[in-house]
């Protein structure tokens, strides 16, 4: 059962609020559906795995 603060998804929103960017340090959009925080400056979508962010860019998939 999720608590009051953890998303459906697993993430929690305040994590969300406050990560962003290693490369740019710029605001993430996050993508519900493909499970991703997206860097438009970056141009990379890092990948959330089992509710946990995974912010290095190594692991991360390159987007147009």
């Amino acid at each position: 059962m999720n608590t009051p603060t953890e998303r459906q998804d697993g993430t929690d929103p305040k994590l969300l609020e406050i990560l962003v960017c290693p490369v740019t340090k710029g605001q993430l959009e996050f993508d519900a559906d493909r499970q991703e925080l997206i860097s438009r400056q970056a141009k990379l979508a890092y990948p959330i795995r089992d509710g946990i962010p995974i912010m290095l860019p190594e692991e991360a998939r390159k987007i147009d």
